[in-house]
């Protein structure tokens, strides 16, 4: 049995039915409402824009954090200096002995 269900999001001024695990319907109105804030700043201050353009730029500014914040939690340069240190000591220890 899925534990999915069928909710209606409203994105700047439609709405969308989702069905979404009740685990993550709050996480998903969050987002949705996250989303119709950021359109509704773009469209008080540009009123001679259309929906599409404030969308586009909040999609625009939510991925750009998005992948800031990924860049930010990227390990895979201090696993490389890790690995790098380990094979200098493994040298060492052989050395050594």
């Amino acid at each position: 049995m899925s534990d999915e269900f069928l909710i209606k999001i409203s994105v700047a001024g439609r709405l969308y039915p989702l069905n979404v695990e009740r685990d993550r319907e709050e996480i998903v109105r969050k987002a949705a409402k996250t989303i119709n804030e950021k359109v509704l700043q773009y469209q008080q201050k540009y009123k001679d824009k259309d929906i599409q353009d404030f969308l586009a730029m909040a999609s625009l500014q939510f991925v750009v954090k998005i992948l800031e914040n990924e860049a930010k939690t990227d390990v895979s340069p201090v696993l490389k200096d890790l690995e790098a240190m380990e094979q200098e000591l493994s040298e060492f220890i052989k050395e050594v002995q």
